[in-house]
């Protein structure tokens, strides 16, 4: 039970991810993360920042270019395999009941950040946890214009890996001991990415209640 629970703690860990799996478990953890119905838990924003951070200052071991290429296909592979898991069980998906990994609520708040900014989700969405999971899954579920959906796909995964990645990566060549304060940036991207997804979500509740009281 403590091994499970050690794994579990270092796959949602960003540096532990990087350290003992290297490049090939971030672009593993990338796509499950933008893919698969159960890695909304995964440190998507910030494993990608410190992917760049790392990869400057030289821990990691590949050139920032195939780095930067490899995200954008992992994010955009995990989309496609989102939209087509919503597209085939989505009926079936919604009608099971909530579990550990899998709750209706992640796909409400994924419908009504779809609802609010149209195709542009896939988008933005790309920059927000669990939205950034569940927005390809809705986007199937109600069977979006493939195209549309792969237009945005790219330009969404293009528009994530690029801003985290090579804001890391240049931040870590300019100043390469930020590599020492890794748990502050962390902690910093986690407050940034969150908070604007708790707001909503707290609006959103206090609107339903507002509507059930009346």
């Amino acid at each position: 039970m403590e091994n499970l629970w050690e794994h579990l703690q270092n796959l949602t860990d960003a540096q532990s991810i990087l350290s003992k799996g290297g490049f090939y478990l971030l672009l593993v953890v990338v796509y499950a993360e933008t893919g698969l119905f159960f890695g909304f838990f995964l440190p998507g924003d910030y494993l990608l920042f410190m992917a760049g951070l790392l990869c400057a200052t030289g821990f990691l071991d590949v050139h920032v270019s195939v780095l930067v290429l490899s995200l954008i296909a992992a994010g955009i592979l995990g989309n496609y395999t989102g939209y087509w898991f919503g597209y085939r069980t989505g009926p079936v998906m919604l009608r099971k009941p909530d579990s550990l990994f899998f709750k209706k609520r992640y796909v409400t708040m994924a419908e009504e950040f779809y609802r609010k900014h149209g195709g542009m989700a896939l988008v933005l969405g790309r920059f927000f946890p669990i939205i950034r999971t569940f927005a390809p899954i809705f986007a199937g579920v109600v069977k979006v214009n493939f195209r549309k959906f792969t237009l945005y796909n790219i330009i969404g995964s293009v528009a994530w890996v690029i801003t985290l990645t090579l804001t890391g990566y240049f931040l870590g060549k300019q100043y390469p001991e930020l590599r020492h304060y890794l748990q502050y940036i962390v902690f910093a991207l986690i407050a940034v990415t969150t908070v604007p997804l708790l707001i909503a979500f707290f609006k959103n509740s206090k609107t339903q209640n507002k509507i059930e009281e009346h």
